[in-house]
Protein backbone atom coordinates (compact mmCIF):
# COMPACT_ATOMS: atom_id res chain seq x y z
CA UNK A 1 0.00 0.00 0.00
CA UNK A 2 1.20 3.51 -0.72
CA UNK A 3 2.14 5.78 2.15
CA UNK A 4 -0.03 8.91 1.80
CA UNK A 5 2.98 10.94 2.77
CA UNK A 6 4.65 9.85 -0.48
CA UNK A 7 1.85 11.30 -2.60
CA UNK A 8 2.33 14.72 -4.11
CA UNK A 9 -0.63 17.11 -4.34
CA UNK A 10 -1.68 18.02 -7.84
CA UNK A 11 -3.40 21.38 -8.28
CA UNK A 12 -6.99 21.23 -9.52
CA UNK A 13 -6.08 22.78 -12.86
CA UNK A 14 -3.26 20.36 -13.60
CA UNK A 15 -4.25 16.72 -13.75
CA UNK A 16 -1.42 15.44 -15.95
CA UNK A 17 1.19 13.31 -14.20
CA UNK A 18 4.55 15.05 -14.56
CA UNK A 19 6.46 11.77 -14.56
CA UNK A 20 9.87 12.32 -16.14
CA UNK A 21 9.40 9.45 -18.55
CA UNK A 22 6.11 10.68 -19.94
CA UNK A 23 7.98 12.49 -22.67
CA UNK A 24 5.28 14.46 -24.48
CA UNK A 25 2.95 17.14 -23.20
CA UNK A 26 -0.69 16.31 -22.72
CA UNK A 27 -2.79 17.61 -25.63
CA UNK A 28 -4.80 20.69 -24.81
CA UNK A 29 -8.51 19.99 -24.33
CA UNK A 30 -10.87 21.17 -27.02
CA UNK A 31 -12.76 24.36 -26.35
CA UNK A 32 -15.93 23.70 -24.41
CA UNK A 33 -14.99 20.07 -23.73
CA UNK A 34 -16.26 18.65 -20.47
CA UNK A 35 -15.18 15.59 -18.50
CA UNK A 36 -17.81 12.81 -18.52
CA UNK A 37 -17.39 12.51 -14.75
CA UNK A 38 -16.74 15.06 -12.04
CA UNK A 39 -13.09 15.61 -11.20
CA UNK A 40 -11.84 13.95 -8.02
CA UNK A 41 -11.40 16.25 -5.06
CA UNK A 42 -8.16 14.60 -3.95
CA UNK A 43 -5.64 14.79 -6.80
CA UNK A 44 -2.54 13.67 -4.96
CA UNK A 45 -0.31 11.47 -7.14
CA UNK A 46 2.92 9.55 -6.60
CA UNK A 47 4.43 10.97 -9.77
CA UNK A 48 7.99 10.03 -8.81
CA UNK A 49 7.25 6.29 -8.96
CA UNK A 50 9.14 4.27 -11.52
CA UNK A 51 6.56 2.83 -13.94
CA UNK A 52 7.93 -0.08 -16.01
CA UNK A 53 5.18 0.26 -18.61
CA UNK A 54 6.70 3.65 -19.48
CA UNK A 55 10.39 3.27 -18.63
CA UNK A 56 11.18 -0.35 -19.51
CA UNK A 57 11.00 -2.03 -22.90
CA UNK A 58 9.85 -5.36 -21.48
CA UNK A 59 7.35 -3.68 -19.16
CA UNK A 60 5.90 -1.66 -22.03
CA UNK A 61 5.52 -4.78 -24.18
CA UNK A 62 3.88 -6.81 -21.41
CA UNK A 63 1.54 -3.97 -20.50
CA UNK A 64 -0.16 -4.43 -23.87
CA UNK A 65 -1.90 -7.52 -22.50
CA UNK A 66 -3.68 -5.43 -19.86
CA UNK A 67 -4.52 -2.32 -21.85
CA UNK A 68 -1.17 -0.67 -22.45
CA UNK A 69 1.08 1.66 -20.42
CA UNK A 70 -0.33 3.73 -17.58
CA UNK A 71 -1.99 6.88 -18.85
CA UNK A 72 -0.34 10.28 -18.67
CA UNK A 73 -3.31 11.67 -16.73
CA UNK A 74 -3.43 8.82 -14.22
CA UNK A 75 -3.17 9.52 -10.50
CA UNK A 76 -0.34 7.21 -9.48
CA UNK A 77 -0.51 5.21 -6.26
CA UNK A 78 -4.23 5.69 -5.71
CA UNK A 79 -5.61 2.26 -6.58
CA UNK A 80 -7.35 0.69 -3.60
CA UNK A 81 -7.52 -2.88 -4.89
CA UNK A 82 -4.96 -3.59 -7.63
CA UNK A 83 -1.98 -2.17 -5.78
CA UNK A 84 1.50 -3.01 -7.10
CA UNK A 85 2.09 -5.44 -4.23
CA UNK A 86 -1.14 -7.35 -4.90
CA UNK A 87 -0.41 -7.52 -8.61
CA UNK A 88 3.05 -8.92 -7.87
CA UNK A 89 1.61 -11.45 -5.44
CA UNK A 90 -0.69 -12.69 -8.22
CA UNK A 91 2.29 -12.92 -10.59
CA UNK A 92 4.20 -14.83 -7.92
CA UNK A 93 1.34 -17.32 -7.58
CA UNK A 94 1.52 -17.97 -11.32
CA UNK A 95 5.26 -18.65 -11.16
CA UNK A 96 4.86 -20.79 -8.05
CA UNK A 97 2.27 -22.82 -9.96
CA UNK A 98 4.78 -23.20 -12.78
CA UNK A 99 7.33 -24.30 -10.20
CA UNK A 100 4.94 -26.98 -8.94
CA UNK A 101 4.20 -28.11 -12.49
CA UNK A 102 7.90 -28.78 -13.14
CA UNK A 103 7.86 -31.26 -10.21
CA UNK A 104 4.47 -32.78 -11.01
CA UNK A 105 5.85 -35.61 -13.16
CA UNK A 106 7.62 -36.97 -10.06
CA UNK A 107 4.53 -36.69 -7.88
CA UNK A 108 2.40 -39.37 -9.47
CA UNK A 109 1.30 -41.97 -6.93
CA UNK A 110 2.34 -45.54 -7.76
CA UNK A 111 1.67 -48.86 -6.07
CA UNK A 112 -1.29 -50.25 -4.16
CA UNK A 113 -2.45 -50.42 -0.60
CA UNK A 114 -2.60 -47.66 2.02
CA UNK A 115 -1.04 -44.26 1.48
CA UNK A 116 2.07 -45.17 3.47
CA UNK A 117 2.56 -48.23 1.26
CA UNK A 118 2.45 -46.28 -1.98
CA UNK A 119 5.31 -44.32 -3.51
CA UNK A 120 5.98 -41.55 -5.99
CA UNK A 121 6.72 -42.78 -9.49
CA UNK A 122 10.48 -42.28 -10.00
CA UNK A 123 10.98 -45.31 -12.24
CA UNK A 124 13.62 -45.35 -14.99
CA UNK A 125 15.27 -42.19 -13.60
CA UNK A 126 12.33 -40.08 -14.71
CA UNK A 127 13.36 -37.40 -12.18
CA UNK A 128 16.27 -36.59 -14.50
CA UNK A 129 14.91 -36.84 -18.02
CA UNK A 130 11.65 -35.10 -17.02
CA UNK A 131 13.58 -32.44 -15.02
CA UNK A 132 11.34 -32.97 -11.98
CA UNK A 133 13.94 -33.86 -9.38
CA UNK A 134 13.45 -32.50 -5.84
CA UNK A 135 15.49 -33.31 -2.73
CA UNK A 136 12.26 -33.39 -0.74
CA UNK A 137 11.12 -36.75 -2.09
CA UNK A 138 14.24 -38.92 -1.53
CA UNK A 139 14.94 -37.24 1.82
CA UNK A 140 11.62 -38.56 3.14
CA UNK A 141 12.96 -42.09 3.21
CA UNK A 142 16.71 -41.36 3.40
CA UNK A 143 16.30 -39.47 6.68
CA UNK A 144 13.81 -42.00 8.08
CA UNK A 145 10.93 -39.54 8.12
CA UNK A 146 8.75 -42.21 6.54
CA UNK A 147 9.18 -44.21 9.76
CA UNK A 148 8.08 -41.29 11.89
CA UNK A 149 11.55 -40.89 13.43
CA UNK A 150 12.51 -37.60 15.06
CA UNK A 151 15.35 -35.82 13.23
CA UNK A 152 18.70 -35.59 15.03
CA UNK A 153 17.74 -38.49 17.30
CA UNK A 154 17.57 -41.23 14.68
CA UNK A 155 20.52 -42.35 12.56
CA UNK A 156 21.41 -44.83 9.86
CA UNK A 157 24.52 -46.30 8.26
CA UNK A 158 25.48 -45.28 4.73
CA UNK A 159 25.63 -48.16 2.27
CA UNK A 160 27.07 -48.67 -1.19
CA UNK A 161 25.24 -49.69 -4.34
CA UNK A 162 25.20 -53.32 -3.23
CA UNK A 163 23.75 -52.52 0.18
CA UNK A 164 27.02 -53.07 2.06
CA UNK A 165 27.73 -50.60 4.89
CA UNK A 166 30.39 -47.98 4.26
CA UNK A 167 33.36 -47.53 6.58
CA UNK A 168 34.91 -44.12 7.13
CA UNK A 169 38.52 -43.33 6.31
CA UNK A 170 39.38 -43.75 10.02
CA UNK A 171 37.78 -47.21 10.22
CA UNK A 172 34.60 -46.17 12.06
CA UNK A 173 31.09 -46.90 10.72
CA UNK A 174 29.64 -44.29 8.36
CA UNK A 175 26.74 -43.22 10.59
CA UNK A 176 24.47 -40.47 9.29
CA UNK A 177 21.95 -38.10 10.91
CA UNK A 178 19.63 -35.35 9.67
CA UNK A 179 21.91 -33.02 7.69
CA UNK A 180 19.94 -29.77 7.95
CA UNK A 181 19.98 -26.94 10.52
CA UNK A 182 17.44 -27.22 13.30
CA UNK A 183 14.57 -25.11 11.96
CA UNK A 184 14.67 -26.81 8.57
CA UNK A 185 14.79 -30.23 10.22
CA UNK A 186 11.83 -29.40 12.46
CA UNK A 187 9.96 -28.06 9.42
CA UNK A 188 10.43 -31.41 7.70
CA UNK A 189 9.29 -33.24 10.83
CA UNK A 190 6.11 -31.15 11.05
CA UNK A 191 5.40 -31.69 7.35
CA UNK A 192 5.86 -35.42 7.88
CA UNK A 193 3.46 -35.35 10.86
CA UNK A 194 0.77 -33.69 8.75
CA UNK A 195 1.37 -36.15 5.91
CA UNK A 196 0.92 -39.08 8.30
CA UNK A 197 -2.21 -37.44 9.67
CA UNK A 198 -3.62 -37.44 6.15
CA UNK A 199 -2.60 -41.08 5.77
CA UNK A 200 -4.56 -41.93 8.92
CA UNK A 201 -7.51 -39.93 7.57
CA UNK A 202 -7.56 -41.99 4.36
CA UNK A 203 -8.11 -45.09 6.51
CA UNK A 204 -11.11 -43.56 8.28
CA UNK A 205 -13.02 -41.66 5.61
CA UNK A 206 -13.34 -41.76 1.86
CA UNK A 207 -10.74 -39.31 0.59
CA UNK A 208 -8.26 -39.70 -2.30
CA UNK A 209 -5.40 -42.02 -1.41
CA UNK A 210 -2.18 -40.18 -2.18
CA UNK A 211 1.25 -41.64 -1.54
CA UNK A 212 2.47 -40.36 1.81
CA UNK A 213 5.72 -39.07 0.33
CA UNK A 214 3.75 -37.08 -2.25
CA UNK A 215 1.56 -35.57 0.46
CA UNK A 216 4.74 -34.74 2.41
CA UNK A 217 6.01 -32.88 -0.65
CA UNK A 218 2.71 -31.04 -1.11
CA UNK A 219 2.56 -29.89 2.51
CA UNK A 220 6.20 -28.81 2.50
CA UNK A 221 5.73 -27.03 -0.84
CA UNK A 222 2.76 -25.07 0.51
CA UNK A 223 4.88 -23.68 3.33
CA UNK A 224 7.76 -22.95 0.96
CA UNK A 225 5.39 -21.03 -1.33
CA UNK A 226 4.21 -18.92 1.62
CA UNK A 227 7.84 -18.26 2.53
CA UNK A 228 8.57 -17.03 -1.01
CA UNK A 229 5.53 -14.75 -0.92
CA UNK A 230 6.91 -13.37 2.34
CA UNK A 231 10.24 -12.80 0.60
CA UNK A 232 8.43 -10.91 -2.14
CA UNK A 233 6.49 -8.77 0.34
CA UNK A 234 9.63 -7.84 2.29
CA UNK A 235 11.53 -7.04 -0.92
CA UNK A 236 8.71 -4.80 -2.16
CA UNK A 237 8.67 -2.95 1.15
CA UNK A 238 12.45 -2.56 1.00
CA UNK A 239 12.26 -1.14 -2.53
CA UNK A 240 9.92 1.55 -1.25
CA UNK A 241 6.90 3.16 -2.94
CA UNK A 242 9.03 4.93 -5.55
CA UNK A 243 10.60 1.73 -6.92
CA UNK A 244 8.21 -0.94 -5.66
CA UNK A 245 7.98 -2.50 -9.12
CA UNK A 246 11.62 -3.57 -8.83
CA UNK A 247 10.33 -6.48 -6.74
CA UNK A 248 8.42 -7.81 -9.76
CA UNK A 249 11.44 -9.90 -10.70
CA UNK A 250 11.24 -11.66 -7.34
CA UNK A 251 7.67 -12.61 -8.24
CA UNK A 252 8.49 -13.51 -11.84
CA UNK A 253 12.02 -14.84 -11.50
CA UNK A 254 12.73 -17.70 -13.93
CA UNK A 255 14.83 -19.32 -11.19
CA UNK A 256 11.61 -19.94 -9.24
CA UNK A 257 10.31 -22.24 -11.96
CA UNK A 258 12.87 -24.99 -11.34
CA UNK A 259 14.26 -24.24 -7.88
CA UNK A 260 11.54 -23.04 -5.51
CA UNK A 261 10.53 -26.61 -4.57
CA UNK A 262 13.90 -28.31 -5.09
CA UNK A 263 14.87 -27.83 -1.44
CA UNK A 264 13.90 -25.75 1.60
CA UNK A 265 15.85 -22.54 0.90
CA UNK A 266 12.87 -20.20 0.64
CA UNK A 267 12.46 -20.54 4.42
CA UNK A 268 15.81 -18.80 4.85
CA UNK A 269 15.16 -16.20 2.15
CA UNK A 270 11.98 -15.18 3.98
CA UNK A 271 13.83 -14.68 7.28
CA UNK A 272 16.69 -12.89 5.53
CA UNK A 273 14.48 -10.47 3.58
CA UNK A 274 12.36 -9.78 6.67
CA UNK A 275 15.56 -9.10 8.65
CA UNK A 276 16.66 -6.51 6.09
CA UNK A 277 13.21 -4.92 6.29
CA UNK A 278 13.42 -4.73 10.08
CA UNK A 279 16.84 -3.10 9.76
CA UNK A 280 15.48 -0.64 7.20
CA UNK A 281 12.76 0.34 9.68
CA UNK A 282 15.39 0.99 12.37
CA UNK A 283 14.58 -2.04 14.50
CA UNK A 284 18.02 -3.61 14.94
CA UNK A 285 16.97 -6.08 17.65
CA UNK A 286 14.14 -7.46 15.52
CA UNK A 287 16.56 -7.66 12.59
CA UNK A 288 18.87 -9.74 14.79
CA UNK A 289 16.01 -12.01 15.87
CA UNK A 290 15.12 -12.70 12.23
CA UNK A 291 18.76 -13.26 11.25
CA UNK A 292 19.08 -15.72 14.12
CA UNK A 293 16.00 -17.60 12.91
CA UNK A 294 17.33 -17.53 9.36
CA UNK A 295 20.67 -18.99 10.43
CA UNK A 296 18.77 -21.72 12.30
CA UNK A 297 17.14 -22.58 8.94
CA UNK A 298 20.13 -22.07 6.62
CA UNK A 299 23.56 -20.65 7.31
CA UNK A 300 23.62 -17.89 4.70
CA UNK A 301 21.66 -15.13 6.59
CA UNK A 302 24.70 -14.99 8.90
CA UNK A 303 26.52 -13.33 6.00
CA UNK A 304 24.31 -10.23 6.41
CA UNK A 305 26.26 -9.27 9.51
CA UNK A 306 29.33 -8.63 7.33
CA UNK A 307 27.87 -5.72 5.29
CA UNK A 308 26.21 -4.30 8.40
CA UNK A 309 29.54 -4.39 10.26
CA UNK A 310 31.44 -2.75 7.38
CA UNK A 311 28.91 0.05 7.03
CA UNK A 312 28.87 0.47 10.82
CA UNK A 313 32.63 1.05 10.80
CA UNK A 314 32.24 3.70 8.10
CA UNK A 315 29.37 5.53 9.84
CA UNK A 316 30.30 4.90 13.46
CA UNK A 317 27.00 3.06 14.13
CA UNK A 318 28.63 0.05 15.75
CA UNK A 319 26.26 0.00 18.72
CA UNK A 320 23.18 -0.71 16.57
CA UNK A 321 24.94 -3.47 14.64
CA UNK A 322 26.20 -4.91 17.92
CA UNK A 323 22.63 -5.14 19.19
CA UNK A 324 21.66 -6.94 15.99
CA UNK A 325 24.54 -9.41 16.30
CA UNK A 326 23.81 -10.14 19.96
CA UNK A 327 20.10 -10.68 19.28
CA UNK A 328 20.93 -13.00 16.37
CA UNK A 329 23.31 -15.06 18.52
CA UNK A 330 20.84 -15.36 21.40
CA UNK A 331 17.91 -16.38 19.20
CA UNK A 332 20.04 -18.91 17.32
CA UNK A 333 21.17 -20.36 20.63
CA UNK A 334 17.62 -20.55 22.02
CA UNK A 335 16.44 -22.43 18.92
CA UNK A 336 19.41 -24.79 18.80
CA UNK A 337 20.05 -25.41 22.49
CA UNK A 338 17.40 -28.11 23.10
CA UNK A 339 18.60 -30.22 20.16
CA UNK A 340 22.22 -29.42 20.97
CA UNK A 341 21.82 -30.73 24.53
CA UNK A 342 19.52 -33.68 23.87
CA UNK A 343 21.05 -34.96 20.62
CA UNK A 344 24.54 -33.43 20.29
CA UNK A 345 25.70 -35.93 17.69
CA UNK A 346 22.68 -35.39 15.46
CA UNK A 347 22.80 -31.61 15.94
CA UNK A 348 26.44 -31.38 14.80
CA UNK A 349 25.87 -33.45 11.64
CA UNK A 350 25.25 -30.31 9.58
CA UNK A 351 28.71 -28.98 10.42
CA UNK A 352 30.47 -32.31 9.95
CA UNK A 353 28.81 -32.85 6.59
CA UNK A 354 29.88 -29.44 5.27
CA UNK A 355 33.42 -30.03 6.49
CA UNK A 356 33.82 -33.36 4.71
CA UNK A 357 32.01 -32.51 1.46
CA UNK A 358 34.15 -32.27 -1.64
CA UNK A 359 33.74 -29.84 -4.50
CA UNK A 360 30.11 -29.86 -5.64
CA UNK A 361 29.31 -30.49 -9.29
CA UNK A 362 28.04 -26.89 -9.63
CA UNK A 363 31.17 -25.30 -8.12
CA UNK A 364 33.85 -23.44 -10.04
CA UNK A 365 36.39 -26.02 -8.83
CA UNK A 366 34.51 -28.82 -10.60
CA UNK A 367 34.26 -26.66 -13.74
CA UNK A 368 38.07 -26.44 -13.83
CA UNK A 369 38.39 -30.19 -13.23
CA UNK A 370 35.88 -30.89 -16.00
CA UNK A 371 37.75 -28.98 -18.70
CA UNK A 372 41.33 -29.73 -17.66
CA UNK A 373 41.26 -33.27 -16.29
CA UNK A 374 42.78 -31.98 -13.05
CA UNK A 375 42.04 -34.23 -10.08
CA UNK A 376 41.55 -31.43 -7.56
CA UNK A 377 43.36 -30.31 -4.43
CA UNK A 378 42.63 -33.50 -2.46
CA UNK A 379 42.68 -36.33 -5.01
CA UNK A 380 43.28 -39.39 -2.82
CA UNK A 381 40.88 -39.07 0.09
CA UNK A 382 39.27 -41.89 1.98
CA UNK A 383 35.53 -42.18 2.46
CA UNK A 384 34.27 -39.03 4.26
CA UNK A 385 37.80 -37.73 4.75
CA UNK A 386 37.66 -33.89 4.89
CA UNK A 387 39.28 -32.13 1.90
CA UNK A 388 41.53 -29.89 3.99
CA UNK A 389 43.27 -28.15 1.07
CA UNK A 390 39.95 -27.35 -0.65
CA UNK A 391 38.37 -26.15 2.59
CA UNK A 392 41.34 -23.88 3.27
CA UNK A 393 41.41 -22.45 -0.24
CA UNK A 394 37.66 -21.82 -0.32
CA UNK A 395 37.77 -20.03 3.04
CA UNK A 396 40.84 -18.00 1.99
CA UNK A 397 39.24 -16.90 -1.29
CA UNK A 398 36.05 -15.81 0.48
CA UNK A 399 38.09 -13.93 3.09
CA UNK A 400 40.01 -12.19 0.30
CA UNK A 401 36.74 -11.19 -1.37
CA UNK A 402 35.43 -9.80 1.93
CA UNK A 403 38.61 -7.77 2.36
CA UNK A 404 38.17 -6.34 -1.14
CA UNK A 405 34.50 -5.57 -0.45
CA UNK A 406 35.52 -3.93 2.82
CA UNK A 407 37.97 -1.69 0.97
CA UNK A 408 35.22 -0.66 -1.44
CA UNK A 409 32.77 0.07 1.39
CA UNK A 410 35.24 2.12 3.41
CA UNK A 411 36.82 4.13 0.60
CA UNK A 412 34.01 4.76 -1.89
CA UNK A 413 33.22 8.45 -2.25
CA UNK A 414 29.64 7.88 -1.20
CA UNK A 415 28.55 5.24 1.27
CA UNK A 416 27.28 2.12 -0.56
CA UNK A 417 23.74 0.95 0.04
CA UNK A 418 23.08 -2.01 2.34
CA UNK A 419 21.60 -4.12 -0.47
CA UNK A 420 24.62 -3.49 -2.70
CA UNK A 421 27.09 -4.70 -0.08
CA UNK A 422 24.91 -7.65 0.95
CA UNK A 423 24.66 -8.78 -2.68
CA UNK A 424 28.43 -8.59 -3.13
CA UNK A 425 29.08 -10.61 0.04
CA UNK A 426 26.55 -13.38 -0.76
CA UNK A 427 27.68 -13.56 -4.39
CA UNK A 428 31.32 -13.82 -3.29
CA UNK A 429 30.39 -16.63 -0.90
CA UNK A 430 28.66 -18.61 -3.66
CA UNK A 431 31.41 -18.03 -6.22
CA UNK A 432 34.19 -19.15 -3.88
CA UNK A 433 32.30 -21.91 -2.05
CA UNK A 434 32.92 -25.57 -2.78
CA UNK A 435 29.14 -26.09 -2.88
CA UNK A 436 26.66 -24.15 -5.01
CA UNK A 437 23.51 -26.22 -5.08
CA UNK A 438 21.07 -24.99 -7.78
CA UNK A 439 18.53 -23.66 -5.26
CA UNK A 440 21.19 -21.47 -3.63
CA UNK A 441 20.64 -19.00 -6.47
CA UNK A 442 17.35 -18.07 -4.78
CA UNK A 443 19.47 -16.34 -2.12
CA UNK A 444 20.62 -13.79 -4.70
CA UNK A 445 17.24 -12.95 -6.23
CA UNK A 446 15.87 -10.42 -3.68
CA UNK A 447 19.32 -8.91 -3.12
CA UNK A 448 19.94 -8.51 -6.86
CA UNK A 449 16.70 -6.64 -7.55
CA UNK A 450 17.48 -4.24 -4.69
CA UNK A 451 21.16 -3.78 -5.51
CA UNK A 452 20.92 -3.49 -9.30
CA UNK A 453 17.35 -2.73 -10.48
CA UNK A 454 18.07 -3.09 -14.21
CA UNK A 455 15.36 -5.52 -15.26
CA UNK A 456 16.74 -6.73 -18.58
CA UNK A 457 20.19 -7.39 -17.11
CA UNK A 458 18.72 -9.29 -14.18
CA UNK A 459 16.36 -11.23 -16.41
CA UNK A 460 19.30 -12.32 -18.58
CA UNK A 461 21.19 -13.62 -15.53
CA UNK A 462 18.12 -15.37 -14.11
CA UNK A 463 17.42 -17.06 -17.43
CA UNK A 464 20.99 -18.38 -17.66
CA UNK A 465 20.79 -19.59 -14.07
CA UNK A 466 17.46 -21.29 -14.70
CA UNK A 467 18.79 -23.09 -17.78
CA UNK A 468 21.67 -24.65 -15.81
CA UNK A 469 19.08 -27.11 -14.50
CA UNK A 470 18.45 -28.69 -17.91
CA UNK A 471 21.98 -29.93 -18.75
CA UNK A 472 22.49 -30.76 -15.05
CA UNK A 473 19.58 -33.20 -15.07
CA UNK A 474 20.49 -34.65 -18.47
CA UNK A 475 24.11 -35.14 -17.37
CA UNK A 476 22.90 -37.02 -14.28
CA UNK A 477 20.61 -39.06 -16.53
CA UNK A 478 23.78 -40.38 -18.16
CA UNK A 479 25.39 -40.18 -21.56
CA UNK A 480 24.66 -43.87 -22.04
CA UNK A 481 20.94 -43.05 -21.74
CA UNK A 482 21.12 -40.32 -24.40
CA UNK A 483 21.85 -37.70 -21.78
CA UNK A 484 24.49 -34.99 -22.10
CA UNK A 485 28.24 -35.12 -21.44
CA UNK A 486 29.59 -33.34 -18.38
CA UNK A 487 31.12 -30.45 -20.34
CA UNK A 488 27.69 -29.32 -21.57
CA UNK A 489 26.65 -28.94 -17.95
CA UNK A 490 29.86 -27.34 -16.67
CA UNK A 491 29.86 -24.89 -19.58
CA UNK A 492 26.47 -23.56 -18.49
CA UNK A 493 27.74 -23.39 -14.89
CA UNK A 494 30.64 -21.28 -16.14
CA UNK A 495 28.22 -18.99 -18.00
CA UNK A 496 26.20 -18.59 -14.80
CA UNK A 497 29.32 -17.71 -12.82
CA UNK A 498 30.37 -15.16 -15.46
CA UNK A 499 26.87 -13.64 -15.31
CA UNK A 500 27.06 -13.29 -11.52
CA UNK A 501 30.55 -11.78 -11.73
CA UNK A 502 29.20 -9.31 -14.29
CA UNK A 503 26.42 -8.33 -11.88
CA UNK A 504 29.04 -7.78 -9.17
CA UNK A 505 31.06 -5.56 -11.50
CA UNK A 506 27.96 -3.49 -12.32
CA UNK A 507 27.13 -3.11 -8.62
CA UNK A 508 30.69 -1.96 -7.89
CA UNK A 509 30.45 0.49 -10.80
CA UNK A 510 27.25 1.94 -9.32
CA UNK A 511 28.99 2.26 -5.93
CA UNK A 512 31.87 4.25 -7.39
CA UNK A 513 29.59 6.23 -9.71
CA UNK A 514 26.45 6.80 -7.59
CA UNK A 515 24.96 9.01 -10.28
CA UNK A 516 24.35 5.78 -12.23
CA UNK A 517 22.45 4.17 -9.35
CA UNK A 518 18.75 4.19 -10.25
CA UNK A 519 17.74 3.93 -6.59
CA UNK A 520 19.63 7.07 -5.59
CA UNK A 521 18.03 9.37 -8.09
CA UNK A 522 15.86 12.27 -6.92
CA UNK A 523 17.74 12.69 -3.63
CA UNK A 524 17.09 9.20 -2.24
CA UNK A 525 19.90 7.81 -0.08
CA UNK A 526 19.29 4.19 0.94
CA UNK A 527 15.74 2.83 1.41
CA UNK A 528 17.14 -0.22 3.24
CA UNK A 529 19.80 1.71 5.12
CA UNK A 530 18.06 2.00 8.47
CA UNK A 531 20.36 3.92 10.81
CA UNK A 532 22.88 4.27 7.97
CA UNK A 533 20.48 6.29 5.80
CA UNK A 534 21.68 9.94 5.58
CA UNK A 535 24.27 9.20 8.27
CA UNK A 536 27.52 11.18 7.99
CA UNK A 537 30.76 9.31 7.62
CA UNK A 538 32.44 8.85 11.01
CA UNK A 539 35.13 6.20 10.71
CA UNK A 540 37.16 5.42 13.85
CA UNK A 541 40.40 7.27 14.48
CA UNK A 542 42.50 4.12 14.23
CA UNK A 543 41.48 3.61 10.59
CA UNK A 544 44.40 4.63 8.33
CA UNK A 545 43.88 7.38 5.75
CA UNK A 546 43.98 4.95 2.83
CA UNK A 547 40.93 3.17 4.29
CA UNK A 548 38.88 6.33 4.75
CA UNK A 549 36.23 7.69 2.36
CA UNK A 550 37.63 9.86 -0.39
CA UNK A 551 36.27 13.42 -0.11
CA UNK A 552 33.54 14.17 -2.63
CA UNK A 553 34.73 17.70 -3.14
CA UNK A 554 38.08 16.46 -4.40
CA UNK A 555 36.28 15.60 -7.60
CA UNK A 556 33.69 18.40 -7.51
CA UNK A 557 35.34 21.30 -5.66
CA UNK A 558 32.79 23.86 -6.84
CA UNK A 559 29.67 21.76 -6.21
CA UNK A 560 27.11 22.94 -3.72
CA UNK A 561 27.48 20.78 -0.61
CA UNK A 562 23.72 20.27 -0.40
CA UNK A 563 23.84 18.32 -3.65
CA UNK A 564 25.67 15.51 -1.93
CA UNK A 565 23.96 15.69 1.45
CA UNK A 566 25.71 14.29 4.48
CA UNK A 567 28.34 12.50 2.42
CA UNK A 568 30.44 15.69 2.14
CA UNK A 569 31.33 15.44 5.83
CA UNK A 570 34.61 13.50 5.89
CA UNK A 571 36.59 13.06 9.09
CA UNK A 572 34.72 15.80 10.96
CA UNK A 573 32.20 13.92 13.07
CA UNK A 574 34.61 11.26 14.31
CA UNK A 575 36.79 13.73 16.19
CA UNK A 576 39.83 12.46 14.26
CA UNK A 577 42.50 14.57 12.57
CA UNK A 578 41.37 16.00 9.27
CA UNK A 579 41.99 13.91 6.17
CA UNK A 580 45.01 15.37 4.27
CA UNK A 581 42.99 15.98 1.09
CA UNK A 582 40.26 17.68 3.10
CA UNK A 583 42.87 19.88 4.81
CA UNK A 584 44.16 20.92 1.39
CA UNK A 585 40.62 21.70 0.24
CA UNK A 586 40.04 23.83 3.31
CA UNK A 587 43.04 25.89 2.31
CA UNK A 588 41.96 26.10 -1.34
CA UNK A 589 38.25 26.76 -0.68
CA UNK A 590 37.95 28.53 2.68
CA UNK A 591 34.35 29.59 1.93
CA UNK A 592 33.30 25.89 1.99
CA UNK A 593 35.27 25.00 5.14
CA UNK A 594 32.15 24.08 7.13
CA UNK A 595 31.09 21.53 4.54
CA UNK A 596 34.38 19.69 4.04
Amino acid sequence: MTDPGELSPTPPDAVESPAPSAGAESPAPSAGAESPAPRAEDLRSLDGRDMPSRTDTIGAALSGTVGGPVGRHALIGRSRFLTPLRVMLVIALVFLALGYSTKAACLQTAGTGAADQRVGNWENQRAYFQLCYSDTVPLYTAELLNLGKFPYKSNWVETDGEGKPHVQYDGSPAVRYMEYPVLTGIYQYLSMSLAKTYTALTKLVSVPIIAEVVMFFNIAAFGLALAWLTTLWATAMLAGPRRIWDAALVAASPIVIFQIFTNFDSLATAFAAAALLAWARRRPVLAGVLIGLGVAAKLYPLLFLIPLALLAVRTGRLREVGRTAVAAALVWLVVNLPIMVLFPRGWSEFFRLNTRRGDDMDSIYNVVKSFTGWRGFDPDLGFWEPPIALNTLSAALFAACCIAIGYIVLTATRRPRVAQVAFLVVAAFLLTSKVWSPQFSLWLVPLAVLALPHRRILLAWMTIDMLVWVPRMLYLFGEQNMGLPEQWFTATVLLRDIAVITLCALVIRAIYRPELDLVRRDGVDDPAGGVFAHAPDAPPCWLPDWLRPRPLLVRYPQAAPAEFGAQTHVGVHSGCPTHPEVAQLERDFPDQRGFL
